[in-house]
C-alpha cells in the first residue's frame, strides 16, 4: 500500500464511510434511548439502524487493519492502544446492552429504563472518543 499514491488513501476513505454508518447508526439509535425522536417506536428504529451498523463495521475492519499494515510501530503509540481499548469498551458495552436491557425492549414504557440509558451515554462518548483518538494518531 505504500508504494501506491492511490490506494491508502481510497482505504482511509472506505475506513471513514464505515465510521459514519457505525457511529452514525449507533449515535442516531443512543439519541432514541436518551429521548429524542420520542415518535419513533425504538424496536422499529433499532431494525432499520442496525444492519447499516453491521455494514459499517465490515468496511472498518478491513481497512482498518489494512492501514495498520503500514505502520505496525502504532502498537508504541499509546494514543492508538487507547483507541483500541476504547473499541473493545464500546463492543462490550453493546454486547452487555443487547444481552441485558434491549431483551426486555418490548416491554419499555416510552421512555426507556435508566439502565438502557445509562448504555446509550457510554456508547457515545466511547465512540466520541474512538474517533478522537483516531484523529489524534495524525498529531503524536
Amino acid at each position: 500500500m505504500r508504494d501506491d499514491a492511490w490506494l491508502y488513501p481510497i482505504v482511509e476513505i472506505v475506513h471513514i464511510v464505515g465510521i459514519a454508518l457505525l457511529v452514525g447508526a449507533a449515535a442516531m439509535f443512543d439519541l432514541r434511548l436518551l429521548g429524542f425522536g420520542r415518535t419513533l417506536p425504538v424496536q422499529a428504529l433499532a431494525r432499520h439502524l442496525l444492519p447499516w451498523s453491521w455494514v459499517g463495521l465490515l468496511l472498518i475492519v478491513p481497512s482498518g487493519l489494512l492501514m495498520f499494515t503500514t505502520q505496525p510501530e502504532l502498537l508504541d503509540n499509546g494514543v492508538f492502544l487507547l483507541k483500541l481499548a476504547l473499541i473493545a469498551v464500546a463492543g462490550v458495552n453493546a454486547f452487555v446492552f443487547h444481552a441485558g436491557p434491549w431483551r426486555v425492549a418490548g416491554d419499555w414504557p416510552q421512555t426507556p429504563p435508566a439502565r438502557a440509558r445509562l448504555h446509550a451515554v457510554l456508547s457515545l462518548l466511547l465512540w466520541i472518543a474512538v474517533i478522537a483518538c483516531g484523529r489524534l494518531l495524525a498529531y503524536v
